[in-house]
C-alpha cells in the first residue's frame, strides 16, 4: 500500500499542491532576491530577506510569552547562526551562479546529513550519484564549468544547511515557534553587518525595503507555512522525495525568469543530484532531510 499521505485522497492532491507551491513561491523569490543584487549586493539582500523574516516570525510566534532555558540558548544560538551565514553564502554564491546548480551544489549538506544517519549498504550508490553530479558542476574538465570562487561559497552553504540542520535538531527540542523565531532573530544579527558593509544606507530605500519584504515572504514565510501545512497530510518519506525535487524547481525558476541556460550536462547533474536525494530519503528510517524545511 502506498504510503504517500494519511488522509483522503483530495486532501493529498492539495498538500501535494501546496508542497510545490511553495518550492516555486521559494525559488521565484529567489529570482527576485537576485535581481535586487545590483543596488544593493548579494549581502545586502540577505540581510533584508532574513531580516524581515525574523520580523515576521516573532510577530507570530512572540517567542517573549515564554521562557527560555539557559542550556537551550546556546543551541538556538548556534542554529540561528548557521541559518545566518547559509542565507549569506547562498547568495553570495547566487552572485555567480545560475540557480539551479547552485541549489543542487547546496543540496550536499542536508544529503550528507542523511547518508550519516543512514547504515544502509546500498547509500554508497546515492553517494556516488551526489559525488558525481557535484563533480559535473565543477569548473574542470569542460568548458561550460562554473564559477570556481561561486563553487566554493556554495559548499560553504552546504555546510552551514548541515550544521543548521543539526543544530536544529537540538533548539528543536523547546518551542518550536519560540527556536525558530529566536534562530531567524540570531540570523539576522549575524547577516546584518556583512549587509550593512556593503549596502550602507540603500538598504533604507522605500523601494529596496519593499522589495526585501517581498523577498522574505516569497521565499520565507510562503513557503514555510505552505510546508508545514503539506507535512499534516503526507508522510516524512513522501516529502523528502517531493522537496527532492527543488533543484529542478530551481533550474526552470532561473530559465524562466532569470533566462539562465544552462547545459545539457549540468541538466545532467542536477539530475544525479535529485536521483541521490530520493535514493537516500526513501532508504533512511530517520529521513534527516526533513529537517531542512528552512532552507535557502
Amino acid at each position: 500500500m502506498s504510503t504517500l499521505g494519511r488522509g483522503a485522497p483530495s486532501a493529498v492532491a492539495l498538500s501535494v499542491a501546496a508542497l510545490v507551491t511553495g518550492m516555486v513561491s521559494l525559488q521565484c523569490g529567489a529570482t527576485f532576491a537576485k535581481s535586487l543584487f545590483p543596488a544593493v549586493g548579494a549581502a545586502g539582500t540577505s540581510a533584508l530577506r532574513v531580516g524581515f523574516s525574523a520580523l515576521i516570525l516573532i510577530a507570530v510566534w512572540r517567542p517573549w510569552r515564554r521562557s527560555l532555558p539557559a542550556r537551550e540558548a546556546g543551541w538556538i544560538a548556534l542554529y540561528g547562526a548557521a541559518l545566518g551565514l547559509m542565507n549569506l553564502l547562498f547568495y553570495l554564491a547566487l552572485a555567480r551562479l545560475p540557480l539551479g546548480p547552485a541549489v543542487a551544489i547546496e543540496f550536499a549538506g542536508p544529503l550528507a546529513v542523511a547518508l550519516i544517519a543512514s547504515r544502509r549498504r546500498s547509500d554508497f550508490l546515492w553517494i556516488g550519484l551526489a559525488i558525481l553530479g557535484l563533480l559535473l558542476l565543477l569548473p574542470i574538465a569542460t568548458t561550460d564549468g562554473l564559477d570556481l570562487v561561486g563553487v566554493a561559497l556554495d559548499l560553504g552553504a552546504a555546510l552551514a544547511w548541515a550544521l543548521y540542520i543539526l543544530f536544529g535538531q537540538r533548539a528543536g527540542r523547546v518551542d518550536g515557534g519560540q527556536a525558530v523565531s529566536l534562530g531567524m532573530f540570531t540570523a539576522a544579527l549575524v547577516v546584518a553587518p556583512f549587509g550593512v558593509a556593503e549596502a550602507g544606507a540603500s538598504l533604507l530605500a522605500p523601494g529596496i525595503l519593499l522589495s526585501g519584504l517581498a523577498v522574505a515572504i516569497m521565499s520565507s514565510a510562503l513557503p514555510y507555512s505552505l510546508e508545514m501545512t503539506a507535512l499534516r497530510r503526507l508522510d516524512r518519506k513522501s516529502f523528502g522525495v517531493l522537496m527532492s525535487l527543488e533543484p529542478a524547481v530551481a533550474a526552470c525558476a532561473g530559465l524562466v525568469l532569470l533566462g539562465e541556460r544552462i547545459s545539457a550536462v549540468q541538466w545532467l547533474a542536477i539530475g544525479l543530484v535529485i536521483a541521490a536525494s530520493v535514493g537516500i530519503t526513501v532508504g533512511s528510517r530517520r529521513s534527516a532531510p526533513q529537517a531542512a524545511i528552512l532552507e535557502t
